[in-house]
């Protein structure tokens, strides 16, 4: 396979929302749930965003537990996974979470309508920049060039319109959901597959593989794709 295998993590609510209609980055995972997630991360070799996640959420994408991060540097690997942004146009702050926090790789797939200045600018904080001269990022090219820098083993951290168009190209090969017992409503409150969407006869066949119940009312649900 000339593309990692990609996996998409999210949490939402029992609605199937991911943030609320204010898009802010709401707090949906329990405290068991994070520990989760911070595992999935240690384990990955890149953590992937979006553009509307990285450019308004600023994410860390690092491995928040120092024993996680030591095991990954006893195994030879960076302490946190490569971080990896998508953004049409990659207008991120200097002082960005993505660029600043944690030792890591940093990784953006922009295209040629981020400024010139912008991308230098990015280069210069260490950013590994990498433009695409069409409207938007090819985004099968850009798992090729994923597996060519040594991702193996790629997490998927949003948001619903990368989420999307992903799964669309096949590119997806395992989706995992923590399902927190609340609810967001909101017809404009972003859910894990947001995009044009499909129509019923496309609509992506899953298969269950896994379901956790767990004490704080969230449930885990394993997908892998048919």
């Amino acid at each position: 396979m000339n593309r990692p295998y990609t996996f998409i993590n999210v949490a939402m609510t029992a609605d199937g929302k991911i943030d609320t209609f204010e898009r802010k980055g709401a707090a949906i995972s329990s405290q068991r749930d994070k520990g989760r997630v911070d595992e999935l991360r240690a384990a990955s070799d890149a953590v992937l965003v979006g553009g509307r996640t990285l450019l308004e959420e600023q994410p860390k994408l690092t491995v928040r537990s120092e024993a996680l991060r030591e095991e990954r540097v006893r195994q030879g690997r960076s302490p946190n996974p490569i971080k990896v942004g998508v953004a049409t146009v990659a207008n991120i702050q200097k002082d960005s979470d993505f660029i600043n926090a944690g030792n890591a790789q940093k990784v953006i797939f922009t295209t040629s309508q981020t400024s010139i200045n912008r991308l230098e600018q990015l280069r210069a904080l260490g950013v590994d920049v990498y433009v695409d001269e069409a409207p938007r990022v090819d985004l099968q090219v850009m798992m090729q060039t994923l597996k060519k820098i040594g991702v193996d083993r790629l997490m998927v951290e949003g948001g619903g319109t990368i989420n999307f168009e992903l799964m669309r190209l096949g590119l997806v090969d395992e989706l995992l959901i923590y399902v927190a017992p609340m609810v967001f409503g909101g017809a404009q409150a972003p859910t894990l597959a947001d995009g044009l969407g499909f129509l019923r006869e496309q609509a992506l066949a899953l298969k269950l593989v896994q379901v956790e119940h767990w004490d704080d009312g969230g449930v885990i649900l394993k997908y892998g794709f048919v």
